[in-house]
């Protein structure tokens, strides 16, 4: 058995597939990914299509030799992200987070604001920016009409221990649920703003703003938030002082890494419910 995207395909899932792909060679790498969610019921929370993440699995099963994709139709441009005088660093900013001007998520929906933000986070985030396949929301955080900070988040970590074991539930339980986790997937306070309790502020809003959005977006409400501190970097302070719970470390493992082998940076994972029946929603 193999897993991809978070789904596990048996050997004769995978050989579906492969017929699926012989029997009309004219199909384009779109039109077998849909076609593959329909032949094996892989759908959304809201219903749609899980065409995405489809893509990326079939693309790593062709890679790895179990599959063979037709040619691609139409080769996608590299994207390089080269950082313009809109990201040049501003005038420095230095308050407590209570004598700013009043502190506002704004969510990303339109394309330029969409490349503004990714400017940013390649330019300033110790990360850099990273497509990232599946529901997602992006925030610019302004102090009045200045940009002051980012955030996104994303689809949960598949499989982690302490979460999973903080939560309770069954493998089962968690592959039916975990959409209903989701992921802070980058954090940024732009380095010229140094302004205490900015951070932790930003992550209390996000709290309240980010479930009515997403369920807005993809119809379901998130119950539990989650994210990955690198120790050798931050303390994680400002999730503690948002009421987020440290509940353990990875083992630095990464997704695809050795057992017992050091292979990314050890992370602190934090959580923070979002409802107080949050684990009897997870162990449904």
């Amino acid at each position: 058995m193999n897993r991809y995207c978070g789904r596990h395909f048996t050997c004769e899932e995978i050989t579906r597939i492969r017929r699926l792909i012989e029997e009309d060679p004219s199909r384009s790498r779109a039109q077998l990914s849909r076609l593959t969610c329909r032949m094996l019921g892989w759908y959304k929370p809201d219903g749609g299509l899980k065409e995405m993440s489809c893509r990326v699995a079939m693309l790593r099963m062709h890679r790895g030799g179990l599959i063979k994709l037709p040619p691609p139709r139409h080769k996608k441009p590299v994207c390089k992200i080269i950082p313009g005088p809109r990201t040049d660093p501003q005038l420095p900013i230095n308050a407590p987070v209570h004598e700013l001007s009043c502190i506002r998520l704004q969510s990303i929906r339109l394309a330029d604001e969409s490349r503004l933000w990714n400017e940013y986070i390649q330019r300033y985030h110790y990360l850099g920016f990273a497509l990232v396949p599946g529901a997602q929301r992006r925030y610019f955080v302004f102090s009045g009409d200045q940009k002051v900070a980012l955030i996104s988040f994303a689809a949960s970590a598949w499989q982690v221990a302490p979460r999973d074991r903080f939560i309770g539930w069954s493998d089962e339980q968690r592959k039916r649920n975990l959409h209903l986790i989701v992921n802070n997937a980058r954090f940024l306070i732009l380095p010229w703003v140094r302004s205490k309790g900015l951070a932790s502020k930003t992550l209390a809003m996000a709290a309240k703003q980010v479930p009515n959005e997403w369920e807005s977006a993809f119809g379901y409400r998130p119950v539990l938030m989650e994210s990955f501190v690198e120790k050798q970097r931050f303390k994680g302070t400002c999730y503690k002082a948002a009421n987020w719970i440290n509940v353990g470390q990875t083992k630095g493992r990464g997704k695809l890494g050795p057992a017992g082998k050091l292979s990314v940076p050890i992370k602190d994972i934090w959580l923070l419910p979002l409802k107080r029946r949050f684990r009897t929603l997870l162990t449904l």
